[in-house]
């Protein structure tokens, strides 16, 4: 398996030097492990965001039977993930990373990404850690579910051979920091709002 990497292209960067060589490990540990590993992971990689909108959903859900200020905080939680996606995105295109899968020129399980397509941070860990953390706002225990799970899914996303390691570490604490950043700021605003909703015509978000 050839793992030279390519040398860098205008304002595009490589960052193989940094764990390519541990990237192309687990790339080789996915070719060697049995189908069904594989198909299971690479199922969860694709499609295992939507089990974080399930958590959100059941946060909301049992949140307006106990208390309308939790779940005024299961409400904001998909809207700070998707402010985490935006500063994902941003990222994505400030630093212009060319995916491994094109650097080091190896097969991988998951289909390489077109040209343009860049790889520093991960969206997937970027948008599940967020959930993650937004939702230990919400319940402890759906806390600690949805970390497993992000967690589950950045490795999930270097096992199909999408990212580096450090793409979804960043993915991670990107998500996690503006998750949690943004949450601390609402959390003044939590009891007020709740009030506010209680009142109106949206009472039924919040109280069952």
């Amino acid at each position: 398996m050839q793992t030279t990497p390519i040398a860098s292209a205008g304002q595009t960067y490589d960052g193989s030097a940094v764990d390519g060589s541990l990237y192309v490990k687990v790339v080789d540990a996915a070719h060697g492990a049995p189908s069904w590993l594989d198909g299971l992971i690479s199922a969860y990689s694709t499609y295992g965001l939507a089990v974080f909108a399930v958590l959100m959903l059941a946060g909301w859900w049992h949140a307006r039977r106990q208390d309308a200020r939790r779940a005024v905080k299961a409400l904001t939680a998909p809207i700070l993930t998707m402010i985490a996606f935006a500063v994902s995105t941003v990222l994505k295109q400030a630093v212009h990373e060319v995916r491994p899968c094109r650097s080091l020129h190896v097969i991988t399980l998951e289909a390489c990404p077109a040209p343009g397509d860049w790889s520093f941070p991960s969206n997937h860990a970027t948008l599940a850690a967020a959930a993650a953390v937004a939702l230990w706002f919400v319940s402890v225990r759906l806390g600690v579910i949805a970390s497993l799970c992000a967690l589950v899914m950045a490795a999930s996303r270097v096992w199909v051979g999408a990212h580096y390691p450090h793409d979804v570490i960043a993915g991670l604490t990107v998500g996690a920091l503006v998750s949690a950043s943004l949450a601390l700021l609402l959390a003044r605003h939590t009891t007020a709002a709740a009030e506010k909703i209680t009142r109106g015509r949206l009472r039924p978000l919040v109280v069952s």
